[in-house]
C-alpha cells in the first residue's frame, strides 16, 4: 500500500506555492488562474482525483474557439499537466460532450478525439444520461454526455463501490441456493448513469441552478467524489465553473483546489462553496 500523506498538508503546500487564492475555506481554495499556468508552478504529485469538464470548443461565452488541431493539442497539454501532479494511485474523471467538425460530422463525440491524448490509463467510459435537453427536429434529440474514467496505475486505484451502490434493485429478494443474490446495500450502478441535468428557464429551473451555462448536478459529482476518492483526499478541478466539484468535496470531507479564468463565475462559486461549508459547521 502507498503511504498516504495527509490531504490537508498537500492542500496547504499548494496554497503556499500559488499564493493567496481568490477565496478559501477550511477545505477549499479557488484561484482566478489559467490551470496550465498554475500547474506549472507546482512540483511533485499532489492530487488524489481530478474531476472536470473542459470547454468543448463550441463557442460558449467562457471559451476561446480554436481550430480542431489546436484544441486537441491544448487538451493534451493540460491533461499531461494534471497527470504530472496526480498521485501514483490517483484518478482522473473527464466529462466530454460533442462538437461539430467541418465536412465530417455534426455532433462528433469528443471522447473519440481525446481519449488517447492523456498519459493516464483509460479504465472505462461512463454514459451520463438525462431527460432534459435540446429538442431536435432533423436529428435525434441529444440526451447524454460521456465521462472517461482514467487512473494512473491500472492495478492500484480507489474504487469505493459500497459508497455508490444503487438501491433500486429490481429483484431484491431473489435467492440462489438459499442466499440472496444481490448485495443488501444495492447494486453496482453500471456504466450508464441516469441523473437529472441542471435545467434552466421559467417553471423548469433546477433548485441548484447557478449562473453558469454548463453546470454539473451535485448528485453526479457526489457519486464521483464518494466512489473514487477517500475522506481527506485532495481533489482538483482545473475548470471550476460553478464550483460543484468543490461543493461536493466540502460536503463529503475532501479537500479541493480549483482554477477558473472567468472572475464572474468565481464570485458566485466562492459564495456557493462557502455556504456548503457553513451548512456543515451548523450541524
Amino acid at each position: 500500500m502507498l503511504a498516504r500523506e495527509d490531504g490537508r498538508e498537500r492542500f496547504e503546500r499548494i496554497i503556499k506555492v500559488l499564493g493567496n487564492p481568490f477565496s478559501r475555506g477550511n477545505r477549499f481554495a479557488i484561484y482566478n488562474l489559467d490551470c496550465l499556468e498554475a500547474l506549472k508552478q507546482l512540483d511533485g504529485e499532489h492530487f488524489d482525483i481530478c474531476i472536470t469538464s473542459p470547454p468543448y470548443n463550441i463557442g460558449k461565452e467562457y471559451e476561446v474557439v480554436r481550430t480542431l488541431d489546436e484544441y486537441i493539442r491544448w487538451c493534451a497539454d493540460w491533461m499531461s499537466a494534471i497527470y504530472q501532479r496526480t498521485r501514483a494511485d490517483g484518478s482522473f474523471w473527464l466529462n466530454l460532450g460533442y462538437l461539430s467538425v467541418d465536412n465530417l460530422g455534426r455532433a462528433v463525440p469528443l471522447p473519440y478525439l481525446l481519449w488517447d491524448k492523456s498519459p493516464f490509463y483509460l479504465m472505462q467510459e461512463v454514459v451520463w444520461q438525462y431527460g432534459a435537453g435540446v429538442s431536435a427536429r432533423k436529428f435525434l434529440s441529444p440526451r447524454n454526455e460521456k465521462f472517461l474514467w482514467y487512473v494512473k496505475n491500472k492495478d492500484q486505484y480507489t474504487f469505493n463501490l459500497d459508497e455508490i451502490r444503487d438501491p433500486d434493485v429490481k429483484y431484491p429478494h431473489q435467492k440462489k441456493n438459499g442466499k440472496l443474490r444481490c448485495n443488501t446495500i444495492g447494486k453496482n450502478p453500471s456504466d450508464v448513469w441516469n441523473i437529472a441535468k441542471v435545467t434552466s428557464g421559467a417553471k423548469r429551473s433546477s433548485p441548484e441552478r447557478a449562473p453558469h451555462p454548463a453546470q454539473f448536478p451535485l448528485d453526479l459529482i457526489d457519486r464521483l467524489v464518494k466512489g473514487f476518492s477517500n475522506r481527506d483526499d485532495l481533489a482538483v478541478d482545473p475548470f471550476m465553473g460553478s464550483g460543484t466539484t468543490a461543493v461536493s468535496c466540502v460536503r463529503n470531507g475532501r479537500f479541493c483546489i480549483g482554477f477558473e479564468i472567468e472572475k464572474k463565475y468565481l464570485e458566485y462559486s466562492a459564495e456557493r462553496i462557502a455556504d456548503a461549508e457553513r451548512d456543515l459547521l451548523a450541524f
